[in-house]
């Protein structure tokens, strides 16, 4: 079931209800943010700020095998149970999945700056807001943040609707608008704050819906539009996304990027954009699809393809190593015209 499922190729439809069962079936993992970085699976950061370290992994290590199977080898096999839009959100779940397993200790290869290094790390059991700790590749640190005198950010991983006031007026004579969207935003901010972004009615999306009365068929919906709302933010704006960016970050996305002269700086994001459907299946099973189409005004599609950016960095495994944000820093430069570099 879990198979069939994934097969449709949408990264709401996974098999919720045995979502745990997926390989590598357990609820334990070693304390530690992975992700696939130039194309291998590198450890991030830690998910605890104790046993992380005492797994005896660094941030920057390559992780090659699992328990004497190669990483290669396991994301072959795994594949065909994960449901995703593309490949990116695949091989994200996969990354996320990947020291998971039972209680005890897991035997890790791994390559520390060309160095083959057998790590053997214990795993602990995570809660749901550990797990959901590994999704965001955003900046530490507070919500809304001053990175220079002419440079404001904001994540939107924490962000809350009721003080966007209080972040305009923080960026107040600041040059670029940093909006970081590798996260799923905590609140729902498309219009409250997207209508500080614009200066005239703009539209950014429009949706296919299901017609129930003719099976099969389809009907568009009129755009939907952002309406300016005082005070306007008259910097540039920059939107930073990658594969952790789905469904309302995409969304979000879209609005923001509506903006003129906005940029979208980053990897292409999951492709799973659009209100989901529950699907009850016997035996007490559950499922989701995406249940409508979401599109640009133009009838661009976004499903499957995801949000593409106007200016395509993604990090490096050096970089990781360093503790650089090197996105970040490219879509700040780029915006400023000159390099810059965030101190450490």
């Amino acid at each position: 079931m879990m198979t069939l499922v994934a097969r449709i190729n949408d990264g709401h439809a996974n098999l919720w209800s045995a979502i745990r069962l997926r390989p590598p079936a357990g609820s334990w993992y070693v304390p530690v943010k992975t992700r696939f970085v130039e194309g291998r699976v590198v450890v991030s950061g830690y998910l605890d700020s104790i046993r992380g370290p005492a797994t005896g992994l660094r941030v920057g290590d390559v992780i090659l095998a699992v328990d004497g199977a190669r990483v290669d080898s396991l994301i072959k096999a795994w594949t065909p149970y994960y449901g995703a839009s593309n490949q990116a959100a695949r091989l994200r779940e996969i990354s996320a999945a990947l020291t998971r397993g039972g209680p005890g200790e897991v035997r890790l290869t791994i390559d520390r700056d060309g160095s083959l290094i057998k790590v053997l790390a214990a795993r602990m059991s995570l809660n749901e807001a550990d797990l959901m700790a590994m999704l965001p590749h955003d900046r530490p640190g507070a919500t809304f943040q001053v990175l220079s005198p002419e440079v404001a950010y904001l994540k939107l991983s924490s962000v809350s609707g009721r003080e966007i006031s209080d972040y305009l007026k923080a960026a107040t004579g600041t040059k670029v608008l940093v909006i970081d969207i590798r996260n799923y935003p905590k609140s729902f901010v498309v219009f409250s704050l997207g209508g500080h972004l614009v200066s005239q009615q703009t539209p950014f999306a429009r949706f296919t819906y299901g017609q129930l009365s003719n099976p099969g068929a389809f009907a568009w919906t009129e755009s939907v539009d952002l309406r300016p709302a005082p005070p306007t933010y008259n910097g540039k704006i920059v939107i930073l996304v990658d594969e952790s960016s789905q469904s309302q970050a995409e969304y979000t996305t879209m609005a923001f990027r509506s903006a003129a002269g906005a940029i979208v700086v980053g990897s292409t994001t999951a492709g799973a954009d659009g209100n989901v459907s529950p699907i009850p299946l016997p035996g007490g099973l559950s499922a989701m699809i995406t249940g409508i189409g979401v599109f640009y005004p133009d009838r661009r599609p976004t499903q499957q393809i995801g949000i593409v950016p106007d200016l395509v960095v993604r990090p490096t495994i050096a970089g990781i190593r360093e503790g650089r944000d090197e996105v970040l820093e490219a879509a700040v430069s780029h915006a400023l015209g000159r390099p810059f570099r965030l101190p450490h």
